[in-house]
C-alpha cells in the first residue's frame, strides 16, 4: 500500500446528511387511487353484466328459449350441478318444457341469499301457462329448478 497524496483527503461525505422526509402524503395518494381503482371496477363489472334481476332473467329466456327450440344441449348446460345430476338431456323437455313461445315477465329474490324466481309465461294454442325458475349464480345464472 502506498501513503501517497490523495485526491479526496477528508473521506467521503455523508450521503445522508438532512432529516429524513416523511411520505405519508403519497402513500394516501396511492391507497386512495387504489380504493378509486376497484370502485370503478365493480361499478363496470356491474354495467357490462346487469344486476342479479337481469343475468337471473337473461338466464331463464335463454334457458326457456332453448327448450321451445328443442335445443336440449344448451338448455342442459344452463343447469345448475344438481338438476343435471337428476336429469338427462332427453328428459329436459318433459320436465320443463311447454308448449308456444315463451317470455320471462319478472324476477324475484328467493329468500335472503342471491337465488331467484324468475317467471316465464308461455303463449300457446290452449292459452298461457305460467311457470317459475329457479335461478341460483352457480358460476353464472344456472337453472336449478322449477321455483315454488
Amino acid at each position: 500500500m502506498t501513503n501517497g497524496p490523495y485526491l479526496y483527503d477528508d473521506g467521503p461525505a455523508p450521503l445522508h446528511t438532512g432529516e429524513p422526509r416523511q411520505r405519508n402524503g403519497l402513500i394516501l395518494v396511492i391507497l386512495a387511487a387504489t380504493v378509486a381503482a376497484a370502485l370503478l371496477a365493480v361499478g363496470a363489472m356491474w354495467l357490462v353484466h346487469g344486476s342479479s334481476a337481469d343475468q337471473a332473467e337473461e338466464t331463464a329466456s335463454v334457458f326457456s328459449k332453448a327448450l321451445a327450440a328443442d335445443d336440449t344441449e344448451t338448455a342442459y348446460a344452463l343447469l345448475c350441478d344438481d338438476e343435471r345430476a337428476r336429469l338427462t338431456p332427453a328428459e329436459l323437455p318433459d320436465e320443463y318444457g311447454h308448449a308456444g313461445t315463451p317470455e320471462v315477465t319478472g324476477s324475484r329474490q328467493s329468500g335472503e341469499d342471491s337465488r331467484r324466481l324468475v317467471d316465464v309465461r308461455w303463449d300457446g294454442a290452449g292459452g298461457g301457462d305460467t311457470t317459475r325458475l329457479l335461478v341460483v349464480p352457480e358460476g353464472g345464472g344456472k337453472v336449478c329448478g322449477p321455483g315454488n
